[in-house]
């Protein structure tokens, strides 16, 4: 029997991340105040801000790439739902998005660090997230590898 309870838990903490991920897009187009206090070391105005120089890549906002891969994660537990011709390959499909979120999460958490110093509590909120969904992904992966060898014997 397959155990899929870590798709289920991701499928569940990426709805909390995409709440997340607009309410900082609002905020990044000037439509939300965020209650930062300006200049401490958690100052989100100068991390995610309308003004934030390093809140967008080219003209898209950070926070809608967040937004989009939240989304991404979100659907792709739906997969093993439907007729998907990558059904088989999910665990690692899984394991590959989260893994580039990450890596995402990383640089933008180092930005913050070493370049802007100061940052963003939702950022921060944000990347938690991501390392617990990468912790899931990982552990769907091999169990998924486990049941494969089990079936193999």
């Amino acid at each position: 029997m397959k155990q899929e309870w870590q798709l289920r838990l991701i499928q569940l903490l990426s709805v909390p991340g995409m709440m997340l991920a607009f309410y900082l897009y609002l905020f990044h187009q000037g439509v939300l105040v965020v209650g930062c206090k300006v200049g401490s070391i958690f100052d989100c105005g100068v991390v995610s801000g309308p003004g934030a120089q390093y809140a967008s890549i080219g003209p898209v906002p950070v926070a809608f790439i967040g937004l989009s891969g939240y989304a991404v994660i979100f659907l792709l537990t739906w997969l093993q739902d439907w007729d998907f011709p990558l059904i088989d390959y999910l665990p690692e499909l899984m394991l590959a998005v989260t893994g580039f979120a990450l890596l995402f999460t990383l640089g933008l958490t180092a930005l913050e660090f070493f370049v802007i110093h100061a940052f963003c509590q939702y950022c921060v909120t944000s990347a938690v997230l991501v390392v617990i969904l990468f912790g899931l992904a990982f552990s769907y992966w091999r169990s998924a590898n486990a049941e494969g060898e089990d079936d193999a014997s």
